[in-house]
């Protein structure tokens, strides 16, 4: 069973050796690491970790904050496909797609980003729909989405008036990026957290751009 665990960590020396280390201890194996965000002293780490069935999950916890100024932010199951070049096979996935590419970007988005889920808006004369969303996305959809026309990609308030009710009961945290000119817009959830990193955001930024362009050729 593996496991997505969002780490701050120091940023130096040894600290990333003496967390495998940590986690190795209570059984879990790394199986791929992402650097999210440095800043000031600190890095902010996506690790995925494989653990034996039925080892408590809580125990990954408080093995990583073991370590002097380890912070966990998140942990939940993780299914995704580990790769290093997420952005470009997904990218290759839409340019080749024949029909449908939207319903490709949207099934695509959620394992490249980590997120729960994905939908693609447009907004029209009785204001925003949605065209498509991903497997997981959920049923209940916002009535409305004051923040479009969309300029730039951003965070977005997950306490928003605009917001579902039950999106707000599990926490889902969102955000949000134009596809170029169109007026349509690639809206992520992440039900339960973590909140967005500036670093997610302008990732999600880059990946709408050029998948805009793709879309118009």
């Amino acid at each position: 069973m593996s496991f997505l665990l969002r780490v701050q960590l120091p940023d130096r020396p040894g600290s990333l050796g003496s967390l495998a280390l940590a986690l190795g201890s209570v059984g879990a194996d790394i199986l791929s690491l992402d650097v999210v965000e440095r800043g000031a002293g600190y890095a902010i780490d996506d690790i995925v970790v494989e653990v034996t069935p039925g080892a408590l999950p809580d125990t990954l916890i408080t093995a990583a904050e073991s370590i002097e100024d380890v912070r966990v932010n998140s942990l939940r199951p993780y299914s995704g496909v580990l790769d290093t070049h997420r952005e470009l096979e997904l990218i290759d996935q839409v340019a080749s797609a024949r029909d449908d590419r939207l319903q490709v970007l949207v099934d695509g988005v959620p394992r490249v980003l980590r997120v729960g889920w994905s939908t693609v808006l447009g907004i029209g004369p009785q204001g925003a729909y949605r065209l498509v969303g991903s497997p997981s996305a959920p049923e209940t959809q916002a009535a409305s989405a004051p923040w479009m026309p969309l300029e730039k990609p951003m965070e977005l308030d997950g306490e928003g008036d605009w917001v579902p009710q039950i999106w707000k009961d599990m926490d889902t945290t969102l955000a949000a990026a134009p596809l170029g000119n169109t007026g349509k817009v690639l809206l992520l959830g992440r039900p339960g957290g973590p909140e967005f990193r500036p670093s997610e955001v302008a990732r999600l930024g880059y990946l709408s751009g050029i998948v805009a362009t793709v879309l118009d050729s």
